[in-house]
């Protein structure tokens, strides 16, 4: 039991961040990421503490909620508390807002490759592993989703 609490100390952070990315909305990230490692945990038990798995199942448990939703686009970005003073918050508040509607406006391909990249966990050759694509080609496909979010965010987010 101890080590499923560890690997849920280490990994709660990324996986979160890295539904944010892909979901765009907080709320709904802390969902997900309770929902994955309760799959997780309920299925993989005898798996051992395989980070791939949980991510494939983080992705899979966000992408079944849009699909049971019918939605074409992800839901907008809720506001995040942050510490500090007011007008630092603001700022950062709408930092974070301008490029959480920049990787809203990516193809899911894209957000999702952006999100796995800063999730920090993962090689290009481990992303390509997950998204069944060769390293070469994620490292394409990042390159070009990069200059798509520099583009956007350079238009002023439009």
């Amino acid at each position: 039991m101890e080590s499923y609490d560890r690997f849920y100390r280490e990994n709660k952070n990324r996986v979160f961040a890295y539904l944010l990315r892909l979901t765009g909305n907080y709320h709904l990230s802390l969902d997900f990421m309770q929902e994955s490692f309760t799959r997780y945990f309920a299925r993989y038990r005898r798996n051992g503490n395989n980070c791939s798995l949980l991510y494939t199942i983080a992705r899979n448990t966000a992408l079944d909620s849009f699909r049971k939703r019918r939605e074409e686009t992800l839901p907008r970005a809720d506001e995040v508390s942050l510490p500090g003073d007011p007008e630092r918050q603001l700022m950062e508040k709408q930092a974070c807002q301008k490029i959480m509607d920049a990787i809203q406006q990516l193809n899911p391909v894209d957000r999702e490759l952006i999100a796995l990249l800063a999730a920090k966990t993962f090689s290009y050759k481990e992303i390509g592993t997950l998204l069944n694509i060769s390293e070469a080609n994620v490292k394409v496909k990042v390159h070009r989703a990069r200059l798509r979010l520099k583009a956007i965010l350079g238009n002023g987010g439009q």
